[in-house]
Order: structure tokens, then sequence, then C-alpha cells
């Protein structure tokens, strides 16, 4: 059994993996102050809330991209499993051709969806991954990487919107029941969420041009499942993309 884990900047993403078969997917805050005793009590509880033994783990793989606490969990799994995580970087195989400026500098988040897209869905490919930052990652028919685009996440554009605004209240975000919002407070719902949803339509609908041929879109990260039924383009959500993407690459490599 494995235990593969994304670290975010806002949510570290764990979950186990028996026989390619993903048992459970859980999200924990990214907390740069907890020491490596504490990360270990916060990943030791997720594994016993599953009934899963620490000694059923044979392997751990990470992705980072916070370096940080890349050293802390990798430390915690060492208390609890007694393995030593594989960590996604350089001198890991991941059999992705990356034709970009500067390889070395594209995120282990990108590089994760990227392998498990392009081992279960045909190309070319759009990833999209909604969390701290809202990433779209593009793969052409060749398999190869060939770059993508950064932009605000939904809630880091939320937090500047209520921080910059003197009447603007915090809200939650489930879906207006209407576009146009008849209330402050939906008007703000349609809006990050709407309007987040026509960016991810747009780009999409940019990308494919540029390529000049219709791609398979896939979308993934904490938001993902709110943003992607308000979109147009036809988007196929998977939560689970980055830990298949973390077992193919732990595979390859051991």
């Amino acid at each position: 059994m494995i235990l593969a884990i994304d670290i975010g900047n806002t949510n570290i993403v764990l979950g186990c993996i028996d026989n390619r078969n993903i048992l459970f997917t859980e999200r924990i805050s990214t907390d740069q102050q907890k020491t490596d005793l504490e990360h270990a009590i916060s990943v030791k509880t997720v594994l016993e809330l599953h009934n899963i033994k620490p000694s059923c783990i044979s392997g751990a793989i990470i992705a980072s991209v916070v370096p940080p606490i890349t050293s802390l969990i990798s430390s915690a799994v060492k208390k609890i499993t007694g393995c030593t995580a594989m960590v996604v970087g350089p001198g890991i195989r991941t059999g992705l051709n990356i034709l970009m400026d500067n390889p070395a500098s594209v995120g282990a988040d990108l590089i994760v969806g990227a392998v498990a897209a392009i081992a279960e869905y045909p190309c070319p490919l759009i990833i999209i991954d909604m969390g701290t930052a809202t990433t779209f990652a593009v793969v052409d028919e060749k398999k190869n990487y060939i770059g993508g685009m950064i932009l605000p996440g939904i809630r880091v554009s939320l937090d500047s919107l209520t921080s910059r605004t003197s009447q603007l209240p915090r809200i939650s975000l489930d879906p207006p029941k209407r576009l146009i919002g008849r209330n402050t407070i939906d008007s703000m719902k349609s809006g990050i969420l709407y309007g987040n949803a026509s960016c991810i339509d747009g780009m999409t609908e940019r990308i494919m041009d540029e390529l000049g041929m219709r791609t398979t879109v896939i979308a993934t990260g904490g938001l993902a499942e709110t943003i992607t039924p308000l979109c147009r383009q036809d988007i196929i959500l998977d939560n689970e993309l980055l830990l298949k993407g973390l077992l193919l690459i732990y595979e390859k490599n051991i």
C-alpha cells in the first residue's frame, strides 16, 4: 500500500493506494508552523479514521510546491511508517517530455497532473487545477508538456476583494440562484463563481484556437467541483488526478 501526498499552498491532499485502488482522499490544512511531530499526528489520525495501520504502508511519495514543509512531511512519514518518502523533483523519472524554457521550473503538481492525464485521457489535453492559484497545463497531441497559464485562485481573488473594500462582506461559495444578483451577497457570489467559470471557458477556447484543434479538458483541485458545473465547456472532473499521477511516478522509480 502506497501513501501519496500532494502539498499545496492551502491544503495537503493525501490518500492511500492499494493495487491501483485509491482507498481514500483527504485534505488537511497546510500549516508551516507545525513541527514534523505535529504533521505526523495529523497524518496518523487520517490513517486511523480509515482503519489503516501504518505498518501496512510499504512506500510513500510526495509532490510539493511548499519547500519549507516538504522535509517536515517526509520526516513525519518516516516516523509513522518507517518508509523514506520519494519526493518528486530532480532525479525522479516521470516519463514526461517538458518543452519549456526551463523545465526544472515547472511545479511538481503540474508535472504529476500531466503524467496522470496522459495515462488516462486522449491528447491533446488541458489540465486545470483550481487551488490557491488556478493553473492551466497544456499537453499537445504528441504528449509533450508545452506550457500553460497561472492566475489567482478563487479564494485569493475573493480574499483580496473583501480585504480591500470596506462594505463587501466575506461570503460562502455556494452558487447563487440566478446570474444577476439582486443583493450584495448574491452579486458577489455570481461574480466570483460565474466570473471564474467564464474565465475557464474563455481560456480553454483560446488554447484550442492556438493549438488548432479540440482538446480533452480535465479539472481537479479543491474548488473544481464548485466551478466546473457552471462552465459551458465540456470538462471532466477528476479529483483523484494527482494521486493517480503520484502512483504512476512512484512505479517508474522503484
